[in-house]
């Protein structure tokens, strides 16, 4: 089963590396891992997506809570969730095959971003399922390459992580200077 972990924490350099060692120490895999700044430019944010039990994860969000700089973790499987993913995805095309990817890109809702005489770039965003099944629609037609962003998430409604009071100390890496992850 997949499961989704939120996590914030310090933004600064090593946090990340610290995050994947403790799940390559005890040999979970990582189907997903996405990063980003929070509004608050001293906290980021990671969406996990890994396979296993749920002993598993709730182990693995144990752990984690272990590493000094993680400020809160959010196990969001089975609560009420927001996911999504963006994918870009390179189709060769020619003047027959044109018309069939722009109306798979109306029907899945997508964007060709980019044109090219030989190829399109298209861009979509949604759920893992909706960005499978664009793939396999456009697999036949010729997929050159893609990319995926991976999972991020969030909360329903009123459900949010909080900082649980954490205050960034003036200089949240030691020299002055806001670090990214």
């Amino acid at each position: 089963m997949k499961h989704t972990l939120t996590a914030l924490v310090v933004n600064k350099p090593g946090v990340l590396n610290r995050v994947v060692s403790l799940f390559r120490r005890r040999g979970f895999n990582i189907d997903s891992l996405t990063v980003g700044r929070t509004q608050d430019s001293d906290i980021s944010r990671m969406t996990i997506v890994m396979e296993g039990t749920e002993l598993e994860a709730y182990r693995v969000e144990k752990n984690l809570y272990k590493l000094v700089d993680v400020i809160q973790i959010d196990h969001l499987t089975k609560k009420p969730t927001v996911k999504r993913d963006l994918a870009l995805i390179k189709v060769s095309t020619n003047s027959d095959t044109r018309a069939e990817v722009a109306q798979l890109c109306e029907i899945f809702r997508a964007r060709i971003v980019d044109a090219a005489p030989g190829s399109v770039v298209i861009e979509v965003t949604g759920d893992e399922q909706k960005i499978e099944s664009l793939t396999e629609m456009l697999r036949p037609i010729g997929i050159v390459e893609m990319v995926r962003t991976g999972v991020v998430a969030m909360g329903r409604g009123d459900h949010q992580l909080s900082t649980n009071g954490y205050k960034p100390s003036p200089s949240a890496n030691g020299n002055g200077h806001k670090s990214v992850i």
